[in-house]
């Protein structure tokens, strides 16, 4: 299996642990570098092989967090910021050994500012934790990537999930972030006012930038109402064509569905074994309708018209939260039921998304792909953005088989890159992607690698990922 190779430490062991201790002065018992905890922070939820770190230290502040990484880089030791380690693409490796932050423990929501909308946290708040808290306020953040991920994770990766057909990703929702620059350096990218003409926008540089350019301490995000009402739909074809072409009509006819997720048969059937469903064994739409009791009833009237049309079949549709719930949590646990199809296998996670124009092609052309190949390749995808994703089977110990999953995830990403599309819409490029990057932006890499070594120049803030230095 392909796989980044770690490079020579850059410091002595001497000088590593000369670190670590300057590093236990400030942090005390904060600072560990016990074996177990080194290799639970070396790895992520990918198929990339672990890299554990030199040490893993747990900072409570935005003012601790600069004095690591000023520490970090006196000594010229990597630096490696770590949320709640569900990332796809090998984030977290330390493939330079180096210090992980876990921002954990800093797991506070500071302020809700109901009135304008926003809310002020730290990033080791997970998405569940925020919207539990939000309750009773009326309001909630929209963004669900389907793992309780943390929102500093969900910053730095650019997430987006179910919800992004309405509510958009990560990059629509970030107003402001404090972050902790490569030099200990603090700075805080923007106000909390919705928009802004002032400067350039550092805030979007931040968002997405996989830990490679700061530490990210604090993040202000947007919040909505909570639906006066919400309704879910499920809706099964014989074809993918079918389910694919219900779903660039119901955007292109401007029906605000919230979400609106395609399965195919091979994931449904992964799904009803694993959740313990019964939907029917065929290509599946679950959809979303967030609105007034009257707009929710007329959207889920006008999709079942649309999908009709297309040969849907069984259109069902409920308001009652509990089965509401159950049906979103059988959509979240693809993944897991995906890996149940083959005992001792791990699933290889990729995704890609095209123009919605180009959806269906992209995605018959993959399946065809999937059945040629003989792959075990559940696909699933936030098909109203033009987003969908396979969870690859895999057998770690049969290269013919990883050598003909490489194959094909190469084929995916030029097929995407073909149709005006990108190598990945939600996943970002961490080690798994890198060699994808020049083929979709050509020389604007270089500019990226610029602000990289403007802003990094000696490439401490978890180097290997993004690009190649």
């Amino acid at each position: 299996m392909a796989a980044a190779t770690v490079a020579q430490p850059r410091l002595s062991p001497a000088a590593t642990e000369a670190a670590i201790a300057a590093l236990k002065q400030i942090l005390g018992d904060r600072v560990t570098t016990a074996q177990a905890v080194r290799e639970q922070h070396g790895r992520d939820e990918s198929w990339n092989p672990p890299f554990p770190p030199d040490a893993v230290v747990f900072p409570h502040s935005t003012e601790e967090v600069s004095e690591i990484v000023k520490i970090c880089a006196s000594h010229g030791l990597p630096i490696i910021p770590y949320g709640a380690g569900t990332s796809l693409e090998g984030h977290v490796s330390a493939l330079q050994g180096g210090v992980c932050i876990d921002m954990m423990q800093m797991n506070n929501i500071l302020k809700v500012n109901a009135e304008d909308l926003d809310v002020v946290c730290q990033p080791g708040v997970t998405r569940k934790q925020l919207n539990e808290y939000l309750r009773d306020t009326g309001l909630f953040f929209p963004i669900d990537p389907g793992a309780n991920a943390s929102i500093g994770g969900m910053v730095s990766t650019r997430a987006s999930g179910t919800n992004a057909v309405r509510y958009g990703t990560m990059r629509e929702n970030v107003l402001a972030l404090t972050v902790v620059l490569a030099d200990g350096r603090i700075i805080r990218t923007s106000k909390r006012a919705k928009k802004s003409a002032a400067g350039y926008d550092l805030t979007r540089l931040f968002v997405g930038s996989e830990g490679t350019l700061g530490v990210i301490t604090e993040i202000t995000l947007r919040l909505y109402g909570i639906p006066e009402a919400m309704s879910s739909a499920i809706c099964s074809f014989a074809t993918l064509e079918g389910a694919v072409n219900t779903v660039i009509q119901t955007i292109q006819s401007g029906i605000p569905v919230a979400r609106i997720e395609l399965l195919d048969d091979v994931q449904v059937d992964a799904i009803n074994k694993y959740s313990k469903t019964n939907m029917p064994v065929q290509n599946l739409l679950m959809l979303e309708f967030h609105g007034t009791e009257a707009a929710v009833a007329e959207q889920a009237e006008m999709v079942q018209a649309i999908a009709a049309d297309q040969g849907g079949n069984n259109f069902q549709w409920t308001v009652k939260p509990e089965e509401r719930a159950k049906l979103w949590q059988a959509r979240h646990d693809a993944a897991y039921a995906a890996k149940a199809l083959r005992t001792g296998c791990e699933v290889w996670a990729t995704d890609v998304c095209v123009p919605i124009s180009r959806l269906a092609e992209c995605i018959l052309e993959t399946k065809k792909d999937v059945v040629e190949t003989g792959l075990t390749a559940p696909l699933v995808g936030h098909v109203g953005d033009g987003n969908f994703h396979l969870a690859i089977v895999l057998d770690r110990n049969n290269p013919a088989e990883i050598e003909a999953i490489e194959a094909f995830s190469e084929r995916l990403v030029h097929r995407a890159l073909s149709m005006d599309g990108t190598c990945t819409g939600e996943h970002g490029i961490g080690r798994g992607k890198m060699k994808y990057l020049v083929a979709e932006h050509g020389e604007a890499v270089s500019v990226m690698l610029a602000i990289k070594k403007a802003l990094d120049p000696n490439n401490l803030m978890n180097p290997g990922k993004i690009f190649s230095i």
